[in-house]
Formats: structure tokens, C-alpha cells, sequence
């Protein structure tokens, strides 16, 4: 799998516009629905579009069919079609996908404990 980026973060990089790694990397993630999806695509396995809608009742059709366009466009999902009829779409992580899951978990992580903080300061009336 090569790795590729969308052209306009490819101009970036080529321009010397990014000012570190972290910018590149929340380029890459930052949507209001990617690290979700890369959370279910990474944790559970492939899903079709369908599966993925289900999950997220309040999203675009859209919205959804251009936070997976670009996360292929930057080779980190994987969409296979099958030769079936109806025709058979799934979306999966990639190689180089799977490399930010761990950043995907720990920032599950870091707002799971956070959001406990808030329901523990609001029942003890601190909030």
C-alpha cells in the first residue's frame, strides 16, 4: 500500500506550510467524524457504509461519504467493492491506518476519564 495524502496536504508538505508533525497528523484526523469512524473501523473490523450510518444516526449521508473519501485519499481507509448484486461495499482500516489506532485509544481513553471528572465534580456539586 503506498502512502498517500490528499493533494492539498501534499502541497503543504511540498511548501514547507506545516510547522510540525502534530499538524500533518490532525490534518489527517481532524473532522468531526473520522476519529470515530477510525475508533469502529480499527476496534471492530470492516463495516459497510450502511453499518456506518447506524452507528451514527446524526450524520450526513455527505458528511459521511467525504470524512471516508478522505481518509482513503490519505491511505488510511481501505474501500473494497465485491462483485455481487446488489453490489457490496466495505471500509477498512489500512496498514498505515492501524499505526493511529493507538492515538485513537488513548484519546477514547483521555475523554472517558475526563468526562468521569465532570459527572464526579457535578455529583459533589463542584461543577
Amino acid at each position: 500500500m503506498t502512502d498517500i495524502l490528499r493533494s492539498e496536504i501534499q502541497e503543504k508538505i511540498k511548501n514547507g506550510d506545516y510547522n510540525c508533525e502534530k499538524e500533518l497528523t490532525l490534518s489527517v484526523i481532524s473532522g468531526k467524524w473520522k476519529v470515530v469512524i477510525l475508533w469502529h473501523l480499527g476496534v471492530e473490523g470492516a463495516h459497510r457504509f450502511s453499518d456506518l450510518q447506524r452507528l451514527f444516526p446524526k450524520i450526513s449521508h455527505k458528511m459521511l461519504t467525504n470524512q471516508l473519501r478522505e481518509l482513503m485519499e490519505d491511505g488510511i481507509v481501505h474501500r473494497e467493492v465485491y462483485p455481487e448484486v446488489p453490489p457490496k461495499v466495505e471500509y477498512s482500516m489500512t496498514e498505515v491506518g492501524m499505526t493511529l489506532l493507538p492515538i485513537v485509544e488513548m484519546m477514547y481513553e483521555w475523554g472517558k476519564q475526563r468526562i468521569e471528572t465532570f459527572k464526579e465534580a457535578k455529583k459533589n456539586n463542584m461543577l
